[in-house]
Parts: C-alpha cells; structure tokens; sequence
C-alpha cells in the first residue's frame, strides 16, 4: 500500500514542527449522549444510520478548533461487530466514516486522519490473536489508504506489543503513524512497561508521534507527560478524557459517585460521568501545561464536546471561528459591568 493523497497543504509533521496540532476525538461518547450509539458495546453504526450526525460534529470540531478531521472508525472493527453480530457492515461502515470525514477535512482544509484502536483481542503470547489482530488492523488501514488519509491514529492501547503491532501495519503504508497508549491503575501497561519505555519502544519502530489517549483526565495524565517527553525525541501526543481524575482513582472507569448510591453496577462509567466533568478552564489549563513541557500533539477523548476543543484552542493562542462567542459576561443582566446594564439590576447580584 501506498499513499496516495493529493493533500497540498502542509501535512502532519510539518504542521507539528510549526507548533501545535489539535485533534478531536470524543465521538463515542458524544453520540452516545445524543441517543445515535449504544453505551456498551460502543459500535459507531451511527455513521451508516445517521451519517449527518457525524458530518455535523466533524464540523462542529473544527468549528471549535480542531486542525484534524479523525474518521469515525474507532471500535469499528471485525471483533466488535463479530460481537453484535453484524460483521457484514464492516466494511461499508469503514468506508463511509471515512468518506464522511474526507469530505469535511478537503472541505475545511484540515487533515484527514485514519483511525485504528485497540482490539480487545490480543492476548500476548497467543500467536492466534496475534494474527487475527493484524489482519483486522490491516482491512482497516487499506481503507484508510483508499480514502487518502493524511495520517493514521492507532489509539488507546493497554498492551505495548499491541500498539507496536499496529504500528508495524501502518508503517508498511508509508504514512505519518500517531500511536497513543491508555494507562490504566497500576500506571503501567499489561506487558509492565511504563508510559515512557512504551513510548521509546514505540519511537524506536519507527513511530512518528507517541503519547497517551483515554483513560485518564488532566489531573493524572499530566504527570506522565514529563518522563515521556525526556524519553523520546519524536512529537508526543497528550489527549486525556475531560473528566476530574485523581490519585486514588485515576481513570474514568474507576471513578466512583458516593453522592449517588444507585448506579448500575455500581459505577458512573460509562453514562453517569457527569458529575466528575472538566470546565472548558481545566482543559485550557491542561493545554497550556502540557504545551509548555513540548508535547505538541494535543486533543480531548472520550467525552469531549466542543466547548473543550475550543478551549484548548484559544488557551494556545488560537481564535477559531468559535471563538465569536467566547463568553463575556459584561453584558449580562446581573453580573454585566457594562454602563448600559440597569443598575438596579446590577445591585441584584448578591441576591442570586
């Protein structure tokens, strides 16, 4: 396989080693809340049944800030279809996520990005899951190919071999490769290997961006970042979920909601995270920190709207088209400084 993009403008890495790149993610978990996907088995049948819906969040992100346009293939892969029991919409529903991509990304100037994910699969070791794996990787990504991606995003991965795996694949193409793993409790990946030897490893095969996705919130993802950046000299890539993360319980499917005692099976992840959300000011602080170590390759994961794409955006300097209604509270009834405010409505403020 070979790239066959007719992209003009400056591609990944060039962008990278300009300055930041944004890229959202987050569609899961979005059209989940919209009612267009199912919590569990997290299909994205959406982008066969409601192909507007996707269309329209793509260009709600870039909208927001987003300088890449990622196709809607997460989980959209022979095991989780084999799981629902419609693997015959594999490959049209690949091909259609990333044909509704493309047309945004050539539309709005932005990349074009591939997507692979983790398998829930592999098993290390077994050579059978080995293979199985990288033949599901390799369907994917001559789709990817087909739809003259810019680059492919292999993401969210607990097992080290795994993400070299898809590597492996990606690389055989000839195109840019994001690698990004999630850190689950122990901190470590299941092979026992730390983010930064992960990442290193990663670097060494040849990866052209390495990081961290998913899992975990700003709180806990940003003391990995460091000991990332020391190990690599590749662009590192940070997209933490937007959810209030801590020591104790440092992903979002170990949160836990004392305020709330009935939550089926006894935990808020995957649909009642509400609660532990990030304000847009949380996101921008992330951003601004993680920028300021050099990771360069920044986003949101699950649970990112908008409003934290645009966030991330203006705290690094940008001012998307979004940005023409960044808040301003001057004007407002109550707590509006601006002389054209009625006083007596002004004097209101403490009351509220």
């Amino acid at each position: 396989m070979t790239n066959a993009s007719q992209q003009t403008t400056p591609g990944l890495l060039e962008r990278l080693e300009q300055g930041p790149v944004i890229c959202a993610e987050g569609y899961l978990f979005e059209c989940e809340r919209r009612g267009y996907l199912q919590a569990g088995a997290f299909v994205p049948e959406v982008v066969l049944e409601n192909p507007e819906i996707v269309e329209g969040l793509h260009r709600e992100f870039v909208h927001a800030g987003s300088d890449v346009v990622e196709a809607f293939t997460y989980y959209a892969h022979r095991e989780k279809l084999r799981l629902i029991g419609k693997e015959e919409l594999l490959e049209p529903m690949n091909r259609q996520a990333l044909a509704i991509a493309r047309d945004v990304a050539r539309d709005t100037n932005t990349l074009l990005a591939g997507d692979l994910s983790n398998t829930n699969l592999f098993v290390p070791g077994d050579e059978s899951t080995k293979t199985a794996t990288r033949s599901m990787f390799e369907e994917q990504t001559a789709w990817a190919v087909d739809a003259e991606v810019d680059f492919i995003v292999a993401e969210t991965f607990s097992h080290g071999e795994e993400a070299l795996l898809a590597l492996e694949v990606i690389k055989a193409t000839g195109l840019p490769s994001v690698v990004t793993m999630a850190i689950h409790k122990t901190g470590v990946t299941s092979d026992g290997w730390t983010p930064a030897e992960t990442c290193r490893r990663l670097q060494d095969a040849g990866a052209d961006v390495v990081g961290l996705n998913c899992a975990r919130g700003p709180r806990t993802m940003l003391p990995l970042l460091q000991a990332i950046r020391d190990a690599v000299s590749v662009q590192v890539a940070a997209l933490p979920v937007p959810y209030r993360t801590y020591a104790h319980e440092p992903t979002f499917q170990s949160l836990t909601d004392p305020a709330y005692p009935n939550l089926p099976e006894g935990r808020p992840f995957p649909e009642a995270l509400d609660p532990f959300t990030c304000n847009r000011y949380e996101i921008a602080d992330f951003a601004r920190d993680a920028y300021a170590i050099g990771v360069n390759y920044l986003g949101v994961c699950c649970g990112a709207g908008p409003q934290h794409i645009r966030a991330m955006a203006e705290a690094l300097g940008r001012t998307p088209p979004a940005s023409r209604f960044t808040t301003d509270m001057s004007k407002h009834a109550f707590f509006g400084t601006d002389a054209r405010v009625h006083k007596e409505y002004q004097e209101l403020a403490a009351e509220l």
